[in-house]
């Protein structure tokens, strides 16, 4: 688990497309995209995630003596191929949009440019790695949107498998969640740990109170009990505010005490939790809920006036359940010949429009309106492509052709996305921490306007091509092939 040589983890037609370009001296430099199409859960937006991670892989991307000796036990591998992949190493670059930012379908997420056997071998782990965080950080920003933060990511047991609940965690804080239960996340990655007790905690002592007079006892300043094994509001309750009265008396202050509710209605229960707290005395009590928690319950909930503060969410979260997938995928763009100076667009058709790919080495614009600092639309352009914002800017969609827009000169700025990660091979870039990735990724989501959050039906956001580009896409359809 968590081994920085992921080199293997690939699927075999990555090798042994790769032999077939061994052997036909194909020495061609490529563009290779990633992208999605379909925004996750239904959202208008998706959090990019997993650079860090991408970056490491690539750091340590070769083949040990085990490796080639167990490609070697497959037979369909050449020696003179197993040669040239025990010396491997990434020589190519790669751009990518910063993790933590908000995204959108059709554009480049991260763009390798490398030699195509480096850009083929490269694309399954890659796009494990964006796929899965992405996904994880994407759902629980929804979660934190629907609860107004608050959110402790709670799904450690319920993911598939150790590197998806620990990897899922990192992704979970960036996306908006407060902390983790998962103690090896929070090793790892210096993020917030979390968590109360169990109902076998409970059940194991002679009584409720006592359970809750020993955890009290123990953990002063993280007091908060679960409520629920017996009868939340005839027992769990009470017994909760005899223990509460007993610390006050006793002088004890804690920076955090209240209550869980982890089963039942608990729109109904925290409302009368809460009256019973604050009828005691005990207005800055925690009511935190869980129970398969998600945005849709986590919204109705409020709607109906529960009184609930801090949030624990773990299966539909960790899981992303209601999408379990990010569809990303891995496209080749542009070539360029041994000796050629410019790259050949190349483009995929097919009968489904959404699977027809953009062409060419692009890179990604985002216009802002200069009053409210929110996000305009998105521009896709040709690489070398310049934009004066001084002057008036037209966009259009590039589907439906007619919906044009013309933004005035002066009334926005712009701002590229792609930045430089390896360049010839060497790593130019240097990831924040996990927490500054949560907190610029806050500040990219008050970049997006209230009807582009909202949970369901939410307002698009515009994805276009610029007019090189488009041009570029429509001669390459209209002649039915490549350049």
């Amino acid at each position: 688990m968590f081994s920085n040589n992921l080199t293997m983890m690939t699927d075999l037609y990555e090798l042994t497309m790769m032999q077939g370009y061994f052997f036909n001296k194909n020495l061609d430099t490529v563009v290779f995209d990633v992208f999605y199409r379909i925004n996750p859960s239904g959202s208008a937006y998706a959090i990019t995630c997993g650079l860090e991670q991408l970056i490491d892989y690539i750091k340590n991307l070769s083949f040990s003596y085990d490796d080639i000796d167990y490609l070697r036990s497959l037979n369909i591998f050449h020696e003179d191929f197993l040669s040239y992949l025990a010396g491997f190493h990434f020589s190519g670059d790669i751009y990518a949009i910063p993790e933590g930012s908000v995204v959108f379908p059709t554009e480049p997420l991260v763009k390798v440019i490398a030699p195509i056997m480096e850009a083929q071998l490269v694309e399954t782990a890659i796009l494990n790695i964006i796929n899965h965080q992405s996904l994880i950080a994407t759902k629980a920003s929804r979660v934190n949107y629907a609860a107004g933060g608050g959110i402790m990511e709670f799904g450690l047991r319920r993911a598939q498998g150790p590197d998806a609940g620990t990897l899922g965690a990192r992704a979970a804080v960036i996306g908006g969640c407060v902390g983790t239960s998962n103690v090896l996340a929070g090793e790892i990655f210096q993020i917030p740990v979390s968590g109360t007790h169990a109902h076998a905690w409970i059940m194991s002592f002679k009584d409720e109170y006592t359970a809750f007079k020993t955890y009290a006892d123990m953990y002063p300043d993280a007091c908060i009990l679960l409520v629920d094994t017996y009868d939340t509001l005839k027992s769990g309750v009470p017994n909760a505010i005899r223990v509460f009265r007993e610390m006050r008396e006793k002088g004890i202050s804690s920076k955090l005490y209240g209550i869980r509710l982890d089963s039942g209605d608990l729109a109904y229960l925290s409302k009368k939790a809460r009256k019973m707290l604050d009828e005691a005395g005990f207005t800055d009590a925690v009511i935190s809920a869980s129970s398969d928690l998600d945005e849709y319950l986590i919204h109705s909930l409020k709607t109906q006036g529960a009184a609930i503060t801090s949030w624990g969410v773990g299966t539909n979260l960790i899981t992303s359940s209601d999408n379990p997938a990010f569809g990303g995928v891995y496209k080749l763009a542009a070539i360029k010949k041994p000796g050629e100076k410019e790259f050949t667009a190349k483009i995929k058709i097919s009968e489904n429009p959404e699977k027809i790919t953009n062409p060419g080495n692009k890179t990604v614009f985002r216009i802002y309106d200069n009053e409210t600092h929110k996000i305009k639309a998105d521009l896709i352009c040709l690489v070398g492509e310049t934009y004066d914002i001084s002057k008036d800017l037209k966009i259009f969609d590039p589907i439906s052709t007619w919906k044009k827009s013309t933004i005035p000169g002066g009334t926005y700025h712009m701002r590229e996305l792609l930045v430089p990660i390896f360049l010839n091979g060497q790593c130019v870039y240097e990831s924040p921490d996990t927490m500054a990735i949560k907190s610029f990724c806050q500040q990219e989501l008050d970049t997006l306007w209230d009807e582009n959050r909202r949970l369901m039906n939410p307002q698009t956001v515009y994805v276009d091509l610029s007019k090189p580009l488009f041009d570029l896409k429509r001669k390459l359809l209209e002649n039915g092939k490549q350049d």
